[in-house]
């Protein structure tokens, strides 16, 4: 039967959210996501205080990125613009890493290392303090409002604009010096760009770790889409073993149909393991896109079995497979090195060892070669060849550094810079300025008595005369 319009006008466009209130529970998983909160939650805090030593007219905060100079420093690492692949390397590799703990446990990056996840338990803690655990804050938002729960509404949102604060505030001191930068943010000296970022990243953080969380999980983080459609049979996930829980039955039932010789499981229907999800699933009903695996409902089920004197690990990292298997009496199959891990592991170790070797061999000078197109050449009046080239020398460090040219390829070649003074040896010497490049115009001679090809190759050599880093390119001669 059609539906008329005025069925259509009432139905809602979209399905409302129940909010979530997750219980607290202890056990290694939740330990396990504590100590991994406070290791994140520490360096992001803490790093841009680390010092390191970098020597004179350089910045010693360990990670800088620094805007203003075009440079980004990593402790020992220091990335110019030129080098900005080396950022698309990390890219590169950060994926690979995402498809390799995919592969092997699902989604593990969301459940316990995704900011919004270690943001979000920062921000659930502190919502515990102030309005307790599930229960309590449930019986406290259904409730009137009293002054109690004034006051505890407004101490919970005052410590997470705190909180948020200082996450932007953080984030900021990664592009300035950091006791520098604080110091100007309290006596309000700090450009407004600072403060415009603060502002910006204190609402986003109290928005989606405090207001939003799960939502931002279900609805806005596309990474549950993409792992699924790249997941396999074999990859671990927090999965409910049906093949012990079902049916579901109470404790005394479930005593009673055992004595009966009759199957019951040892699932007893608490609902702990719904009661902690942060995403309000419930693990029972299979594997689920919102799904985080956190592996707090494993905590909440191994604790209810602790208590019924019974198995623990109803609910645990496993396959729908191994399920099926055990069902059919037989062994689960663990494979966690199999072809794809393997081939993302190597890829891992591709990008990563290209990024090391550039790394390794990369010059603190570089240097361009253009050839002057109007005219190619020039013929002397002595008969000799000349052809004129503008180079650019490329100097990468804070200090002054001379570097000499020479030119190699043909015999008896030699080359002068116009307005360079030549040394004893004839190489003329160019000074080039800290941090900069200079552009200097070089004519290159060919003796008349060398009769070269029409197109030659030559190669030109720049030499730091005091930390001795060379550096070539090449270019060709043009004659008659």
């Amino acid at each position: 039967m059609a539906l008329q319009e005025t069925d259509l006008g009432d139905l809602p466009l979209f399905a409302p959210t129940k909010k979530v209130y997750p219980q607290s529970v202890s056990g290694p998983y939740r330990r396990a996501k504590w100590i991994i909160l406070g290791l994140c939650l520490g360096v992001y805090y803490l790093l841009p205080f680390l010092r390191w030593e970098r020597g004179p007219n350089l910045p010693n905060q360990a990670v800088l990125a620094d805007l203003a100079n075009a440079r980004f420093y990593f402790f020992f690492i220091e990335i110019w613009p030129q080098e900005v692949y080396y950022f698309t390397g990390l890219l590169i590799m950060a994926a690979f890493v995402l498809f390799v703990m995919n592969a092997v446990a699902g989604r593990v990056w969301c459940g316990y290392l995704c900011p919004q996840t270690v943001w979000t338990d920062l921000f659930l803690a502190v919502e515990r303090f102030f309005e307790g655990d599930r229960r309590e804050r449930i019986k406290l938002d259904e409730g009137p409002w009293t002054a109690g729960k004034v006051l505890r509404k407004t101490g919970k949102h005052a410590v997470w604009l705190l909180i948020a604060w200082w996450t932007g505030g953080a984030w900021v001191l990664y592009f300035a010096d950091a006791p520098t930068l604080v110091r100007d943010l309290a006596t309000f000296q700090a450009p407004l760009t600072a403060y415009a970022f603060i502002a910006i990243l204190t609402f986003t953080t109290y928005a989606l770790a405090g207001i939003m969380r799960e939502q931002v999980c279900k609805f806005m983080c596309p990474w549950p889409r993409i792992q699924a459609a790249l997941t396999d049979d074999e990859a671990l996930n927090v999965t409910y073993r049906y093949d012990r829980g079902d049916p579901r039955v109470s404790v005394k039932q479930a005593e009673r149909l055992r004595k009966e010789g009759q199957p019951a499981g040892d699932c007893i229907d608490c609902r702990q393991c719904v009661a902690v999800c942060p995403t309000g699933i419930d693990i029972r009903d299979g594997a689920q896109l919102d799904c985080i695996q956190c592996g707090l409902c494993i905590d909440a089920c191994d604790n209810v079995m602790e208590k019924i004197s019974r198995p623990k690990g109803l609910i645990g990292y496993d396959t729908d497979d191994n399920v099926k298997r055990r069902i059919a009496g037989e062994k689960p199959v663990y494979n966690p090195l199999r072809l794809r891990t393997m081939i993302y592991a190597a890829l891992i170790l591709v990008v990563g060892g290209a990024m090391v070797f550039q790394l390794a061999t990369r010059r603190t000078v570089e240097l361009s070669v253009l050839h002057d197109r109007s005219p190619l050449f020039v013929r002397l009046s002595d008969g000799s060849i000349r052809n004129a080239f503008t180079i650019r020398i490329l100097n990468k460090r804070p200090d002054e550094r001379p570097v000499a040219l020479t030119v190699h390829g043909l015999p008896g070649i030699r080359i002068e810079a116009v307005g360079v003074t030549p040394t004893a040896d004839l190489r003329p010497v160019v000074t080039v300025g800290p941090d900069s490049s200079r552009e200097v115009r070089v004519l290159v001679t060919l003796p008349p008595d060398v009769r070269p090809e029409k197109t030659q190759p030559i190669t030109f050599t720049a030499a730091d005369l005091f930390a001795g880093e060379m550096v070539t390119a090449t270019d060709h001669f043009i004659a008659p």
